[in-house]
């Protein structure tokens, strides 16, 4: 099965008419994909009242891709709300309670800043969350080039095969080493994710500018880029029964209309999505 959505659902406008108020947003947006990936869950740890409402206002089939909170990550440069990291992880994980009891839990997406290198100690901490986390399904995304250099690779394959993490594949800018190749493996034989976050070297590459997030994933792909990707998503539901595609290259609003052209390039009709709500006329 294959699973195609965005990062979000507040900022992809030519999704919804203006009637709608951003408490209504994600009640549409699940009229139109059937899985989303929870961000706000990596800036904050997010109330368990946020999560009810989220899964009671979306179809039984409708599923979330959770962010693991910036802490758990090593991306946290403020003050710590923590006394220990196991507090953080009980916390967070309790937040994932909601998703888990409706059964709409794709996974958690742990995603490494770029500092986060190939190194014994981060290893161990991999180790360490995996532990933490138990028998939930994770996913890992890495943002060093370290961890699929050549003396490396294999060893990052094994070891996310063996402690059974969910390889997240990227189609990201190639800009030195704080970015990754598109991995095409799968590491479990039940989930793999697949990010899109465009092709803006440039925009990559201006990580300290004061505009950055607004130009990091300013890109739209076009058709011979996504039909690429068409060819690689059927080989990879070969390897994998469930293969999920997030797009994030929402600077420029692009991310929804590559979802649907993605749809539409894989031939896929999703049953049981939300009703749209009509307009006036």
């Amino acid at each position: 099965m294959i699973y195609i959505g965005v990062t979000g659902w507040r900022d992809h406008d030519r999704l919804y008419s203006g009637q709608f108020s951003s408490r209504d947003k994600l009640m549409e947006y699940a009229g139109h994909f059937p899985i989303v990936e929870v961000d706000a869950a990596f800036y904050a740890i997010q109330p368990k009242g946020n999560a009810e409402k989220w899964v009671n206002e979306t179809p039984e089939g409708f599923q979330f891709i959770v962010k693991a909170y910036q802490g758990m990550t090593g991306h946290l440069r403020g003050e710590n709300p923590f006394e220990t990291k196991q507090a953080m992880f009980h916390a967070f994980k309790e937040s994932l309670e909601p998703y888990i009891e409706k059964d709409k839990l794709a996974m958690v997406l742990f995603q490494f800043p770029p500092w986060f290198t190939c190194k014994r100690e981060n290893v161990a901490y991999l180790r360490w969350c995996k532990q933490e986390m138990g028998s939930l399904p994770c996913a890992l995304e890495f943002r060093h080039q370290s961890w699929f250099a050549s003396p490396y690779f294999q060893k990052t394959i094994d070891f996310l095969k063996a402690e059974k993490w969910i390889q997240c594949i990227c189609d990201e800018p190639q800009s030195g080493e704080g970015s990754i190749p598109a991995v095409l493996e799968t590491t479990t034989d039940d989930k793999v994710l697949i990010r899109f976050h465009g092709r803006n070297v440039y925009g990559w590459q201006k990580r300290n500018a004061e505009n950055w997030r607004e130009v990091r994933y300013l890109y739209r792909y076009n058709q011979q880029e996504l039909q690429e990707w068409a060819v690689h998503v059927e080989k990879l539901t070969q390897e994998c029964k469930h293969v999920y595609l997030l797009f994030n290259n929402n600077s420029g609003g692009d991310a929804a209309d590559n979802a649907k052209e993605m749809i539409d390039l894989l031939q896929l009709e999703y049953q049981g999505l939300a009703p749209r709500q009509l307009g006036l006329f």
